[in-house]
């Protein structure tokens, strides 16, 4: 029977790649930040994405019944902060009017350069939580601020908050990328 069959790998426990080339969760010392890298880059490719827009293109839709490529931008900084501020209480008061942004007319109204001051406001306090918390942070349950439309006010842990955030940054940038490349300008640059 080979080592490796038998689990056998010696010092560390782990095949030899695993120790030098995979980061380990078992470093409960160290920032989660380095598990999320990337999202980083997506930040910029959004903030990028959106600078140059002017209001016009913010008002483009990818279908009369989807949202304009201004309110996709609204609703990710709407979302940002409803989870880390709202659900985590994470960042300050400032933080709470970004949780509005995808409500009411202003919606539809603000212009490129407040949804990239969303972008890089919202980000600033993920970023900085990222590298602040460690994977014990991460099995942390917060309850619902509210409750939702069927009257609950469900748990999640941090790790589930943290991963919806981004997939959702992920998902709705996407729209904002196809929509703007529907209608021949540039989306974000992956």
């Amino acid at each position: 029977m080979r080592r490796a069959e038998r689990g056998d790998f010696g010092k560390g426990g782990l095949p030899p790649f695993a120790r030098t080339t995979m980061p380990r969760m078992a470093d409960e010392g160290l920032s989660i930040a380095r598990y999320y890298k990337g999202w980083d880059a997506y930040q910029r490719q959004l903030v990028t994405a959106f600078t140059p827009l002017e209001s016009a293109h913010l008002k483009l839709q990818a279908a009369p019944t989807l949202w304009s490529i201004g309110m996709l931008g609204n609703h990710i900084v709407a979302t940002r902060a409803w989870w880390f501020h709202f659900w985590m209480k994470e960042g300050g008061d400032e933080l709470a009017d970004f949780a509005e942004w995808d409500e009411g007319e202003a919606m539809a109204e603000r212009s490129a350069a407040e949804i990239v001051r969303g972008l890089e406001a919202t980000w600033g306090l993920i970023a900085s939580r990222l590298s602040a918390w460690t994977a014990a942070d991460l099995a942390k349950q917060f309850q619902r601020p509210v409750p939702n439309d069927a009257g609950k006010r469900p748990k999640r842990s941090r790790q589930w908050i943290i991963w919806h955030v981004l997939e959702h940054d992920l998902h709705h940038g996407g729209e904002v990328s196809f929509s703007l490349g529907m209608h021949g300008l540039a989306g974000i640059d992956l």
